[in-house]
């Protein structure tokens, strides 16, 4: 079976999730977009309304930006598991305690892609970290943020709801800090159940 692999890997070598081009077999993405990516600085602020800090990875650019597509509609899910690393080793150790709440995806995309690439960065980020995991919001109605300009995104943030009851201390997870409404609306609805510190960490923002 070993050989199989190896003989198919020769014909169909295994591309970056990044730019396409062929990579190590045991890499997602390729040396010079590991390169690029490693050389993206770090974002760390107040963040939006209603969260204690907010911190990111990478301006949502370049390599970035390409793995966060490939995630979402490529299903390259192996790309979660570096987005979850980098923010493991980059992350100050003071943002990565607290339970995780991945920020709910819109139940018409669940559906459509069938699977949800926020809740899968922060499935890995909690295994790396050993940390509890509780998925408890849901996103109601409220359409699609994506697409949507600024302005709009601000006036008509999404409804978000706590389906459970919510930890005192939020790691909150997204792959993309853009205006920051929907994770408004997330701290928003987890103040209300009860959390006490909300901070934030996203693998990419749109600057």
């Amino acid at each position: 079976m070993e050989f199989l692999d190896a003989v198919a890997a020769g014909f169909a070598p295994p591309l970056c999730a990044a730019c396409g081009r062929s990579c190590r077999p045991e890499a997602v993405i390729c040396s010079r977009c590991a390169r690029r990516l490693a050389a993206a600085e770090p974002l760390l602020g107040k963040g939006p309304p209603g969260l204690d800090r907010a911190w990111s990875s990478a301006a949502h650019e370049g390599v970035a930006r390409d793995l966060v597509a490939s995630l979402k509609f490529r299903r390259l899910l192996p790309v979660a598991g570096l987005i979850a690393d980098r923010i493991h080793w980059l992350a100050p150790a003071h943002m990565l305690s607290g339970t995780i709440v991945p920020v709910p995806p819109a139940a018409l995309r669940l559906r459509r892609r069938g699977f949800d690439p926020t809740g899968e960065i922060a499935a890995a980020l909690a295994e790396r970290l050993q940390a509890p995991l509780e998925p408890c919001l849901a996103r109601r109605g409220g359409g699609r943020q994506v697409g949507r300009r600024r302005a709009e995104r601000i006036a008509h943030p999404p409804r978000i709801q706590t389906r459970c009851a919510v930890p005192r201390s939020v790691l909150l997870v997204d792959d993309v800090l853009t205006t920051g409404a929907t994770l408004s609306a997330c701290a928003q609805a987890l103040r209300a159940a009860g959390a006490i510190r909300i901070v934030a960490v996203t693998f990419a923002r749109r600057l």
